[in-house]
């Protein structure tokens, strides 16, 4: 361990200032490029603790969670709070521009679709009881510390209004001092709770905590490691005009406002195709939109989300008729022989991406593809793949979702 001073030299891909010293980089939470700083060094880490001379990119952090001018960093919910809009938005963009220049791809990228505080509908609050309290809030940075929250700009009023609610359901369920997640879904009809980490309750635990439950408005459902406990309402969520029943902790686009942008640029590029295909569809996010264009083939390898997703489609009018398929994409793509139907198909895979799916489609003469990622690195990968078999990249646009984080979204859209 040792203290010196240094001066960044840019941003890593996680957030982190960079410098380099012994022909080897330091990673250096809550600093920005240009700022000379004191830190500790531990090995390749270092601590930040002052600053000697400011960017002009940095700002005040707007939560109180957040750390003193963005030093401390208790709450690891976020990582960029002292970097300014502009400055955000820049790199957050330049990341999806350097995955796509690593597998020598030069598509032009539009400018970042912002995101905006108070967006999120969908939290995932780490949770312990205590001897004097319940705490609720988020790990520190690199730990197993909970840091209670009194506020979260992030997160949508709803929820925050609701957290004294969230935090008695917790207390009603927690049967030890071990921590465990309570992930919060505001939908049309009240919060939906998917709790986890929580061993079996007994019977009069049960009860207890049914009954707190329903002594608390606006919450539709309370499951507990995907059984639903209690759901004095079915929580609704809006495809698109399609309403939709998700299963317990089933995977929902973390803002409103993010998942419209990237449905109506999905929309756009499929134009008027008759026959599409829809993979990795979950519950039906882009596959319920799209059935008011043509004939869908949803394929998801769980079989909750694809029946929430069967169920809205069959219960939905106007919709062209959508058919589902349980299928393991992963281990088993659909093969060329199978793509030779579709005008258009559509995927939207978890962050390793889709590498086998993009080897079959490079090889098919389907029109349009558009490809929806959480990971710029993975997603860069794939469309060298789809480049390699001929299609061209018409489209690249970033989309942010995860507020004052590293995390960005990506759609992409491509012809043969």
């Amino acid at each position: 361990m040792s203290t010196q001073t240094v001066t960044i030299e840019k941003l890593g891909a996680q957030g982190d200032g960079i410098v380099h010293a012994d022909g080897a980089p330091i990673y250096v939470p809550f600093t920005l490029p240009g700022e000379t700083v004191a830190i500790v060094r531990v090995k390749n880490h270092g601590t930040l603790m002052s600053i000697a001379t400011p960017s002009g990119d940095r700002q005040d952090p707007p939560c109180r969670h957040f750390g003193p001018d963005g030093m401390n960093g208790t709450c690891g919910g976020c990582s960029l709070q002292h970097m300014n809009d502009a400055a955000y938005r820049r790199f957050k963009r330049q990341l999806v521009i350097d995955a796509l220049k690593s597998k020598g791809l030069t598509s032009d990228v539009a400018d970042l679709v912002a995101a905006h505080p108070g967006e999120r509908r969908r939290v995932v609050f780490a949770a312990r009881r205590t001897e004097k309290d319940m705490l609720i809030g988020f790990n520190q940075a690199e730990s197993h510390h909970i840091v209670a929250i009194e506020e979260c700009p992030i997160s949508s009023a709803g929820i925050m209004a609701r957290l004294p609610a969230i935090k008695a359901i917790g207390a009603a369920l927690a049967n030890s001092a071990e921590a465990f997640r309570i992930t919060v879904l505001e939908t049309l009809s009240g919060l939906d709770l998917a709790v986890d980490g929580i061993k079996k309750l007994s019977d009069q635990q049960r009860r207890k905590a049914i009954e707190t439950v329903l002594s608390l408005r606006g919450i539709a459902r309370v499951s507990l490691n995907d059984e639903i406990l209690v759901e004095p309402s079915k929580p609704i969520v809006d495809f698109g005009g399609v309403n939709v029943v998700p299963p317990p902790g089933s995977f929902t686009q973390a803002t409103k406002p993010a998942e419209d942008a990237m449905a109506e640029l999905v929309l756009a590029h499929v134009g008027k195709a008759k026959r599409i295909a829809d993979l990795f569809a979950g519950a039906g996010t882009f596959s319920l939109r799209l059935a008011r264009v043509g004939r869908v083939h949803a394929v998801e390898s769980e079989d909750k989300p694809l029946a929430a997703l069967d169920h809205a489609a069959r219960n939905t009018q106007g919709l062209k008729p959508v058919s589902v398929e349980k299928r393991d994409l992963f281990r088993r793509p659909l093969m060329t022989s199978e793509l030779k139907v579709y005008d258009a198909v559509v995927f939207d895979p978890p962050r390793a991406g889709a590498e086998f799916q993009c080897k079959e489609l490079a090889r098919s003469n389907v029109k349009k593809i558009v490809a929806v990622s959480c990971n710029p690195v993975t997603l860069a990968r794939d469309l060298a793949l789809l480049v390699e078999g001929g299609y061209r990249i018409t489209g690249v646009t970033p989309i942010d979702q995860f507020l004052w984080t590293p995390h960005v979204e990506v759609v992409a859209a491509l012809e043969k």
